[in-house]
């Protein structure tokens, strides 16, 4: 069985520290991702809780699952700050700690590049929504221009993931969520200027995806 923590010290304060100082597209693209969640919700990889000022208040309550230990704590700061009721708690996202059906909505938000297996994670968010239900994601994927692609492709064999937290840059994403029994109703690509060294991460993706 899977452990419900993961340990990233190094990539965890670093990504702490990035998270205090997110760009106002990146602000834009929070408020797009929750905006319309309503009943009870699910997000997964939540970090330092960078989401939870933005969920609406149709809202009734968050289960926040994040097995960093660092991170975990900066979301349980940022979850008493909330006008929204949010519980966070340790877990991974192939073992989500919930009933099946049990949730309206899920939320993945910059955390399916770096989950050891995107399948069994989107299982997962299969199983614990409700019939109907509608996952909710926004993520940086493997870009459609081949140049950039052999690129992420390349930094992913060599450093990337062991460098920021088992991150992959190459990941097609979308494709995934239509193949584990999600309908993908809304999509929409973008480029999101990152630092020089991180460009392999700036072909990003927000959408819909409804549970069949």
């Amino acid at each position: 069985m899977p452990s419900a923590s993961v340990n990233h010290p190094v990539f965890a304060r670093l990504w702490s520290l990035m998270s205090r100082h997110e760009p106002a597209e990146i602000l834009r693209h929070r408020d797009e991702l929750l905006a319309g969640l309503s009943g009870r919700v699910i997000e997964v990889g939540a970090g330092t809780g960078s989401n939870f000022a933005h969920y609406p208040a149709t809202v009734e309550e968050v289960l926040a699952v994040e097995p960093e230990p660092y991170l975990r704590g900066q979301a349980l700061a940022a979850a008493a700050r909330t006008h929204v009721p949010i519980e966070v708690v340790a877990g991974v996202a192939d073992r989500l700690p919930a009933d099946d059906a049990s949730f309206d909505g899920a939320v993945a938000s910059l955390v399916l590049c770096t989950v050891p297996d995107q399948a069994s994670a989107l299982a997962e968010l299969h199983r614990v929504l409700r019939p109907g239900g509608e996952l909710r994601f926004y993520e940086h994927i493997r870009s459609e221009r081949t140049a950039l692609a052999y690129t992420q492709r390349a930094v992913d064999t060599l450093f990337w993931p062991r460098a920021f937290g088992g991150c992959h840059t190459a990941r097609d994403t979308p494709s995934a969520i239509a193949a584990a029994g999600f309908e993908v109703e809304q999509l929409r690509r973008m480029w999101v200027d990152p630092l020089p060294i991180a460009f392999p991460v700036g072909s990003h993706a927000i959408g819909r995806a409804r549970r069949r």
